[in-house]
């Protein structure tokens, strides 16, 4: 496990480079086994989220980012299966709408948060004004900003103060009770092809499949240095992000709730003791129910 989150983890971000992991890594790990280690890791995580629950203290927030067909939505499904429904939260953010576009980036995201004890799931996240944005820098302009008035305005700049207020906001909610855990689940460009193969050959995956993933995907080496800076720029000791190899899905599946799993330790969450007050009532509400 520990070898898991020191090989993943990114908590600076001075020096990082995506060409240094290895999307097909799997860290001795075979497929036969996957599913069994991944049951386990599922229910030591689920007596985790009770006690996140009955402790009401944090909030934990899991963001997932990738490239199209990276596997994020079997990702999510697999390792939260096991988990209470009522305590989690999975939003997914698409493009933008006329309301969102009236305030600024972090508002869609920050009145999607999860309350405290509960497990929110952003599949796509605030990093998309950084990604997306930054390969298609004229979608910036339907924000309207003062000041940005053609492409040319958004200079170099305009980014850093954008990820300056991306650090600020997660600082923010750090401070105030929320985990933050940021996935990159980094494909390479090679499987991505076989998996958009895959979605057209297969009827009933088509659905699945955009002509504009195509399209995005002439884009990947712009996406690759979007994605590294941004890590660069938001990877810090309360935030990390884990670059996640996501070429074997069983894998990614492992890692994930390995890294989940371990957050929640570190938390070392403990139910909450019952005032001298609150005890007493039990204890004659338990005579009375043993008289009956």
């Amino acid at each position: 496990m520990s070898n898991i989150i020191n090989k993943f983890k990114i908590d600076n971000g001075k020096g990082f480079s995506l060409k240094d992991h290895d999307a097909a890594y799997a860290d001795g790990f075979e497929k036969d086994d996957a599913k069994e280690v991944l049951t386990a890791l599922i229910e030591e995580t689920t007596d985790l989220q009770t006690e996140l629950y009955a402790a009401n203290k944090y909030a934990l927030l899991i963001i997932f980012q990738a490239m199209d067909a990276a596997g994020k939505d079997s990702a999510i499904e697999h390792t939260f299966s096991g988990l209470n429904p009522q305590g989690c939260q999975v939003y997914s953010f698409k493009q933008p709408s006329t309301e969102d576009y009236e305030h600024d980036f972090l508002w869609r995201h920050y009145k999607n948060l999860p309350e405290r004890g509960r497990i929110g799931i952003h599949n796509r996240s605030h990093y998309e004004n950084v990604l997306i944005t930054k390969v298609h820098p004229e979608l910036i302009l339907k924000e309207n900003l003062p000041g940005i008035n053609n492409v040319k305005d958004i200079d170099s700049k305009f980014w850093d103060k954008r990820y300056q207020s991306i650090r600020a906001f997660e600082e923010h909610l750090t401070g105030n009770g929320t985990v933050i855990i940021k996935f990159f689940l980094h494909v390479s460009k090679k499987e991505q092809k076989e998996r958009f193969l895959e979605r057209i050959d297969d009827p009933k995956k088509n659905w699945k499949f955009s002509a504009s993933d195509v399209e995005e995907r002439g884009y990947w080496d712009d996406y690759m240095d979007a994605y590294q800076k941004a890590i660069q720029e938001t990877a810090t000791k309360d935030c990390p992000w884990y670059v996640i190899p996501a070429d074997k899905k069983w894998f990614t599946r492992i890692a994930i709730s390995t890294v989940i799993l371990q957050t929640l330790k570190d938390l070392k969450l403990k139910y909450p003791v019952l005032p001298k007050e609150e005890k007493e009532k039990l204890d004659e509400a338990k005579k009375i129910l043993e008289k009956e």
